[in-house]
């Protein structure tokens, strides 16, 4: 049985994406399911694996540069290298068709998210995993993908698949960032980036922690961000936000900086930050070299998180906030699969706000 699908057959271009009509159907091994995929998400991790971003030998600027001095033995997010030809797309929503064994015969004709972070069916509860969709392991940019039962996750919405397919990765890092970071009723967390993915559903879900949101965006987004009910907004253009910062604060600073942008502006991020603050990060778009002073790091007594890999049980919690409506989906634009490249372009260009998502 064949399907169709994008293949990434090496680090580089766009033109290392390529849509093919015979790919093989995954054979399925025990404790496997094998997903019909309605609809995936796009999201940084596919653009930064096809590049090469990962790499420490990778030009340190935006993710949207190929660069040949990137090594491919350390391409792949954990530092190690990819296997090409791979399948990227990790956000997927879909229908399970089939099943190997008797342990997830259950899930048979249920509609389903699944968890990035593919973990061993045995000892699930381990923070080890296999890898990340996309990454080490095949992904939902294609008409069908295999993924270990225990990553499956049944949902119960009212919301189209295109629209919970904008949920997975943005989503889960976000709640993972906010569990490291502590976040709870009655802190102040800024968040860069704040009309991206990551950043827009930080805004969200830390709303639903009852904390108390100052969201970092453009002017041309402001008012789609507004739509998501951050308490404050500062513009990107702002030379010195730090001040607007200290001015909405009242003097006091942030008990929480959420960063998934990095680059020049960065030691604002920690200036801003009240004794004893505590910053977390999940990714560097506008670039991962920085300028670190160490006195503001110690003197002010301050916590620095790194959030990659999600602990176990986050997704389960991540789809019951679906299920309620305590979050909700922001799909900027969906493409059909064949049309994947246009989806990425449009995803490179930054004008949407949400997610953009690609359909079977």
């Amino acid at each position: 049985m064949i399907m169709k699908g994008i293949v990434l057959t090496g680090h580089g271009g766009m033109d290392m994406l390529e849509w093919q009509e015979d790919i093989l159907v995954p054979a399925l091994t025990e404790g496997d399911v094998l997903i019909k995929v309605g609809a995936c998400g796009l999201n940084n991790t596919d653009v930064n694996t096809r590049v090469g971003w990962y790499s420490k030998s990778s030009n340190p600027g935006n993710n949207d540069q190929f660069t040949k001095k990137s090594k491919t033995e350390d391409g792949g997010w954990g530092g190690t290298a990819l296997r090409f030809p791979r399948i990227q797309g990790a956000d997927i929503v879909g229908e399970v068709v089939e099943a190997k064994g008797h342990q997830f015969q259950h899930l048979l004709g249920e509609t389903v998210m699944v968890d990035p972070w593919i973990r061993p069916v045995k000892h699930s509860d381990r923070y080890k995993v296999i890898g990340y969709l996309g990454s080490e392991i095949d992904g939902g940019f294609a008409e069908y993908t295999k993924v270990p039962g225990n990553a499956v996750h049944p949902v119960q919405s009212d919301f189209t698949k295109s629209e919970l397919a904008t949920f997975a990765t943005s989503s889960v890092t976000a709640e993972n960032m906010l569990d490291r970071a502590k976040v709870k009723e009655g802190d102040t967390v800024l968040i860069t980036g704040a009309s991206g993915g990551v950043g827009s559903a930080l805004i969200q879900l830390a709303n639903r922690r009852q904390a108390m949101t100052i969201a970092i965006t453009s002017k041309s987004k402001a008012d789609q961000v507004k739509t998501i009910l951050p308490d404050e907004i500062i513009f990107r253009e702002t030379a010195d936000f730090g001040d607007e910062v200290m001015t909405i604060t009242s003097g006091q600073g942030v008990s929480v900086v959420a960063d998934v942008v990095g680059g020049p502006g960065w030691p604002q991020l920690l200036e801003v930050l009240e004794h004893g603050g505590r910053y977390v990060c999940s990714g560097a778009i506008a670039g991962p070299v920085v300028e670190f002073d160490l006195r503001t790091f110690y003197l002010k007594d301050l916590t620095l998180v790194g959030a990659t890999i999600v602990p176990p049980g986050t997704f389960g919690n991540l789809v019951s906030y679906v299920e309620r409506k305590e979050i909700r989906p922001l799909l900027a634009e969906q493409y059909p699969m064949k049309e994947f490249k246009q989806a990425q372009t449009s995803f490179l260009n930054k004008s949407h706000f949400g997610n953009i998502v690609v359909y079977n």
